[in-house]
């Protein structure tokens, strides 16, 4: 089984907001070289 971690950070104009990250999640993946499989995606 393959796996592979990558932390990204974003910076938000407020507390709580809504962001779009399935650009950064997608270039993780192709980075990756998983072609099938899950996503965890954690916020903190």
């Amino acid at each position: 089984m393959k796996s592979y971690r990558k932390e990204l950070w974003f910076e938000v104009p407020t507390r709580r907001a809504f962001s779009n990250i399935t650009p950064d999640v997608q270039q993780c993946i192709d980075e990756s070289g998983i072609t099938e499989g899950l996503v965890l995606c954690n916020a903190k």
